[in-house]
């Protein structure tokens, strides 16, 4: 009985791997698709600064954003309004994670530990925006 069970739960996740086989092919063909990095800014170990210094990072920070979105390393930003640890993201728009790692350490909050990065490749149609 205990075999049977485990030859049906196999069977369950070939046939399950097969349709989503089935199902990105057909994604493939659908849309031209791309991978993008999903950068988490999330809350650092450093977040004792004095107003001044904070609002001066936060200004070099949209400055580092901008600087991104303009050199079309970046397609999205922004912050979360829940006030969580993950603090905003950031759709990264390179060929390697090692790029965007790179670049999202050059960000003036993270070299001074007031955020930390987590990186994620994502799959997504190319040329996807938001309406």
């Amino acid at each position: 009985m205990e075999k049977r069970i485990v030859f049906i739960f196999f069977i369950y996740l070939f046939l399950s791997a097969n349709t989503f086989s089935q199902e990105k092919n057909q994604i493939e063909k659908t849309y031209d698709m791309k991978t993008y990095y999903m950068v988490f800014l999330k809350k650092g170990p450093n977040r004792n600064q004095d107003s001044t210094t904070v609002a001066k990072l936060q200004e070099q920070h949209m400055a580092h954003l901008t600087k991104m979105a303009d050199s079309g390393k970046m397609d999205l930003a922004g912050p979360f309004m829940d006030n969580g640890e993950i603090r905003g993201i950031c759709v990264y728009n390179v060929a390697t994670k090692e790029e965007a790692e790179k670049l999202a350490n050059e960000d003036p909050m993270v070299k001074a530990g007031r955020l930390i990065v987590e990186i994620h490749p994502w799959y997504a149609a190319k040329d996807s925006k938001l309406k």
